[in-house]
Parts: C-alpha cells; sequence; structure tokens
C-alpha cells in the first residue's frame, strides 16, 4: 500500500510503485482535470505540483511522490480564484480547452517564481506546452493580467 496527498487529501492505494502519478490521480482517485495529452512529457497537458515543481504527471512514478505533496488544477485554489484561474476567466482563454489545466499549473509556478514576467520569460517558461488551436497569444496576455492581480492582491 502506497500513501499519496493529492489536493491536501492522504489516499492510501493498493498500485505499483512505478504507474504513472497520471493514472493514479484519473483513473484511480476520479479527478480528471488533468489531462493525458501524449504519454511523453511532451505536451504539457498532464502538468501537475509536486512539492511545488511543476511536473509531467504522464512520466512522473508513483515512486517519486511519496511523502510529497501533489496538486492538481483541482487543487491549485478552493473557489478556482487563483490569479491565473481569474485572468483565463476575464478573457476566455480556452478555444478548445483540453490543454489549459496543464497551461494554468505551469503559468502558477511561473508567477510564483516570477512575478512579473517578460513576454521572453512567459515564452520560455510556458514552451512546453502545446495548444493545438493555437491559443498562445491569449495565454501570454492572461498571464500578464494574473500577474497584476497577484501584484495587487485582488484575489
Amino acid at each position: 500500500m502506497i500513501s499519496l496527498n493529492i489536493n491536501g487529501k492522504t489516499h492510501t492505494l493498493d498500485v505499483s510503485e512505478d504507474m504513472p502519478i497520471l493514472w493514479v490521480i484519473r483513473d484511480i482517485i476520479g479527478l480528471t482535470g488533468t489531462k493525458f495529452g501524449c504519454g511523453v512529457a511532451q505536451c504539457g497537458a498532464c502538468m501537475v505540483h509536486l512539492d511545488g515543481e511543476a511536473v509531467r504527471s504522464c512520466i512522473t512514478k508513483v515512486k517519486r511522490a511519496v511523502g510529497k505533496k501533489i496538486v492538481t488544477i483541482e487543487g491549485l485554489s478552493q473557489h478556482n480564484d487563483h490569479p491565473v484561474q481569474k485572468a483565463w476567466q476575464e478573457i476566455d482563454v480556452p478555444q478548445c480547452g483540453y490543454c489549459h489545466s496543464g497551461q494554468i499549473m505551469a503559468a502558477a509556478v511561473l508567477l510564483r517564481e516570477n512575478p512579473s514576467p517578460t513576454d521572453e520569460d512567459i515564452d520560455l517558461a510556458m514552451a512546453g506546452n502545446l495548444c493545438r488551436c493555437g491559443t498562445y497569444s491569449r495565454v501570454r496576455k492572461a498571464i500578464k493580467i494574473a500577474a497584476e492581480l497577484q501584484k495587487k492582491g485582488t484575489v
């Protein structure tokens, strides 16, 4: 049995320590906000936070997560009011929306580490998150809005 802390709740599971945490999150726990995109850590749709670090859950093994805190899109904020979530809503960033839980999780780490990112900082931080619909300009704009919301403490 393995214990994992997911969104502040401890789950005791009978799973292989080599199972990717994506499958624990989606198929066992039932949190489907984290998406399966490519399975080889290239698209970013499966991004979660592991002790605050943005990781690709499709390749991150359960054994790496034991004793750490996993945060999914469902656990990023209690009322969907994280500055990044508010900014995403404000300008209606998603088109199809499939990649955006991963986009939001990556953007949240970026703004925690760099509260005033330049366009270049944003492009570099978000480069590993693919969007088939091409909403990159809206993602950049939303990150700038989120940075302002975060600075003002309005969220």
